[in-house]
């Protein structure tokens, strides 16, 4: 093959990623001093993880021999229990630690859920707008990401996606708080999606990376607490936004005992066993931060109700949803989503990502529509933020 000519493989039916794509926006971009770059464009705490959890790892780092040597495949023995105690708690149900897999962080568990339960040629519906990798994932895997649209109230709807099932479809997939529209999925919709998928003999893929920060007293959803749940549930958590281990690459995936066996063999070919370090940490954050992951969560709603009331600084546009890291705008602009935002890197000094990366091509909502993860800047920096939109003439 020349090297000029484009690989081939699976990688080649898919998207660059987005998050690089709109970094390189910034080559060539100056910033003044009194006015840095605004960037809301990845869903990633910009802070170290606390300081004492950070000694916990350096004293792992030091102290304990085996956070230098592979492990089980399927996680930490006491990681797994701990999740496992911890989720049936807080969900009302009865999990165990056998049905607990840990991965290198929430990508590659729904990379495993999906090798897991599909092959090539096989369809997977995911609500749209949907989260760009799971949609890179699924054109690798040679599977078919079968959009299902939410309309105007960004919420999946049970009878469309009915409509939607083929003979090869797989799975339903809900990010819920979404990414990226920041919705809470009502605990009644989930349930009705589990019954769908179970009267049609699918998986339902509940992806909760941001569970911690959802706005709702108590449980979210009550999946767990169905005796039967493992037939059809998979459900995946990541450990980088809660305790600020991004670099760590710690995640979660819990499903019915012959789900995990596979997953077994996908962790085991990719990965051979998680970041020992990162397991360590979320082990430790699990026993010891629930204070202060409340406050975490706290400051969050908090950012989040400031963006909302600074929406009337923009008239025309639109909130069409918030919660968790993100806000899902439209924009009253006669310019497409993906020009507006590479202009508002250099002409504002902001960079979020247009509609177009988490939409097909067809939908109307990838000319309009934006995403910002507001969790990234603090409440005097969504001022500013707002005001830069403001001010902004296309």
């Amino acid at each position: 093959m020349a090297a000029s000519q484009p690989p081939r493989g699976g990688t080649a039916a898919t998207f660059a990623p987005p998050v690089m794509q709109a970094r390189r926006w910034l080559d060539g971009v100056s910033f003044l001093a009194d006015r840095p770059l605004l960037n809301v464009s990845q869903a990633a705490p910009m802070d170290p993880p606390p300081e004492a959890l950070r000694r916990a790892i350096a004293d792992a780092a030091l102290n304990d021999p085996g956070a230098h040597l592979y492990g089980p495949v399927l996680g930490l023995p006491e990681l797994r229990a701990e999740i496992a105690a911890e989720w049936s708690r807080a969900y009302g149900g009865d999990i165990r630690a056998e049905r607990v897999a840990i991965t290198q962080g929430c990508n590659q568990a729904f990379c495993a859920a999906i090798a897991s339960i599909a092959a090539a040629g096989d369809e997977v519906i995911l609500p749209t707008p949907w989260y760009f990798n799971h949609k890179m994932w699924l054109d690798m895997a040679g599977m078919r990401a079968v959009p299902l649209a939410t309309g105007t109230n960004l919420l999946p709807e049970v009878q469309r996606a009915g409509a939607l099932i083929t003979p090869r479809t797989r799975a339903i997939v809900l990010v819920t708080p979404n990414n990226p529209t920041g919705l809470e999925y009502p605990a009644e919709l989930v349930a009705d999606f589990l019954a769908l998928c179970r009267r049609h003999g699918l998986a339902l893929i509940l992806d909760e990376t941001y569970r911690d920060f959802d706005s709702r007293g108590g449980a979210p959803h009550r999946l767990f607490a169905d005796p039967d749940w493992g037939d059809t549930l998979i459900h995946l958590y990541s450990f980088s936004k809660a305790y600020r281990l991004t670099g760590h690459r710690v995640g979660a995936l819990i499903a019915g005992e012959p789900v995990v066996a596979e997953v077994e063999k996908f962790l085991d070919t990719v990965a051979i066993c998680p970041n020992q370090l990162g397991q360590r940490a979320a082990l430790w954050g699990l026993r010891h931060l629930g204070a202060w992951k409340a406050d975490e969560r706290a400051e969050i709603l908090a950012r989040r109700d400031a963006l909302s009331r600074n929406m009337s600084a923009l008239p025309g546009w639109e909130l069409m949803g918030a919660g968790a890291f993100f806000a899902w705008l439209r924009h009253p602009f006669d310019i497409g989503s993906d020009p507006l935002a590479r202009r508002l890197v250099a002409e504002a000094g902001v960079l979020l990502l247009p509609g177009g990366m988490f939409l097909p091509e067809t939908d109307p909502g990838a000319r309009d529509q934006l995403r910002i993860a507001f969790a990234n800047i603090d409440r005097p920096g969504l001022q500013a933020l707002f005001g830069r939109l403001a001010a902004f003439r296309p």
